[in-house]
């Protein structure tokens, strides 16, 4: 059962709102990414399509949840176009919840839900993670796919999640991270580019929800992806510089291939980390 909807956003979260319904970051990510994921990739090279690296993420983060199917009730936090929604609801029919804070792409992924006759499993609904508008112990899975970087109160995301998750049940997840011994001015060109003072860790994430009370299953530490992606998404930009140039604004191209390097470079200085995160909630 949904909670009353209260739209009251964070500073963060009206940050991020913004950031995603402009024109610009919403044409770049439909457009270079496809128009259905907004994630970092797992390449098997570095000539690899975007999407095809992008959709290989949501299918291995797929893969080690148990007893995928049409009964499974699964909750995705920061969906972006609920790509990974519409993948869960076609490979296994499992119902799925996107829950978005951007109503631009939340409409582009509806369309998409119709073109893909998904209509009846994936519902996309407009909030923020950091207010989740569901009762407790609602859904067996919660995923959610670099997203939760962008919360100016991460504990409270994962609080959410957590709340909403039923006994037995499994939150899966990853995100952009600082390394736990990287020192906050290294990343300082990241942070001032997302407008946020932190980004969490892997120590953060295990030691928060190990006191929330769920237990961890694996790290599939892919940190080498970040400099990876990233750069990938440098290089198709430069590519296809002129046609992006049709969708986004010069200067909006500017500023991202210029905060790109940034994440770039600090993948390639250890100062990041990323993989799959999967955590199980105790059955009681």
């Amino acid at each position: 059962m949904n909670k009353v909807m209260e739209k009251a956003y964070t500073a963060a979260d009206e940050t991020a709102r913004e950031y995603y319904n402009s024109d610009d970051a919403d044409n770049f990510y439909f457009h270079v990414w496809g128009g259905e994921d907004i994630h970092v990739g797992l390449y098997r090279d570095d000539k690899e399509p975007v999407y095809d690296a992008s959709r290989r993420t949501v299918a291995q983060m797929a893969a080690r949840l148990p007893k995928l199917d049409a009964t499974t009730q699964v909750l995705d936090i920061g969906a972006g176009y609920a790509g990974s929604a519409r993948y869960l609801a076609h490979e296994y029919g499992c119902s799925v919840t996107a829950l978005n804070i951007s109503e631009k792409e939340n409409e582009r992924g509806r369309e998409k839900n119709r073109q893909q006759g998904v209509d009846d499993r994936v519902e996309i609904i407009d909030g923020s993670f950091e207010d989740i508008p569901f009762d407790n112990e609602s859904f067996d899975v919660v995923w959610s796919q670099d997203a939760i970087l962008h919360s100016g109160d991460r504990e409270r995301v994962l609080e959410e999640a957590v709340r909403v998750l039923r006994p037995g049940g499994h939150l899966i997840f990853t995100d952009p991270m600082q390394d736990d011994e990287c020192p906050r001015e290294a990343l300082e060109p990241i942070l001032a580019r997302i407008h946020l003072e932190t980004l969490g860790s892997p120590g953060f994430y295990r030691d928060t929800l190990r006191r929330l009370g769920l237990e961890e299953q694996d790290f599939d530490d892919h940190s080498d992806m970040i400099a990876m992606h990233y750069g990938r998404i440098h290089q198709v930009l430069s590519e296809h510089e002129d046609d992006v140039g049709q969708h986004v604004s010069r200067g909006y191209i500017d500023r991202m291939k210029h905060g790109l390097q940034h994440w770039v470079e600090g993948g390639q200085r250890g100062n990041l980390r990323w993989g799959i995160f999967h955590f199980r909630k105790p059955a009681q």
